[in-house]
């Protein structure tokens, strides 16, 4: 059985090189782009607003950041819950085993 099936893998394998013999041959030539633009020193750009131009969009000042976030809930450490799982495994009720002869 393990040579039947080294045997169907290697012809697969070949089979697959196989595909790729109609491939032209011929170098390719690489050309690397060159990139003559160089890092300046420019002002920065124009101050643009991001709010919807709109009637029904009004805002005025700044909120803090903290008022955005997401509420956090409290992560139980990995270690604990390992120890958590491994006491109640110990006070799990077993099943018991019956034998009948």
């Amino acid at each position: 059985m393990k040579w039947t099936l080294f045997a169907l893998c290697l012809l697969w394998t070949a089979a697959a090189f196989t595909q790729t013999a109609a491939v032209d041959s011929q170098p390719q030539i690489i050309h690397v782009p060159s990139h003559p633009a160089r890092a300046v020193v420019q002002p920065m750009a124009a101050e643009t607003s991001l709010f919807v131009p709109s009637g029904s969009v009004w805002a005025q000042g700044q909120r803090p950041l903290w008022e955005f976030a997401a509420k956090r809930t409290i992560e139980i450490p990995l270690g604990d819950v390992a120890r958590m799982y491994r006491k109640e495994h110990e006070t799990a009720k077993k099943a018991v085993l019956v034998k009948y002869d």
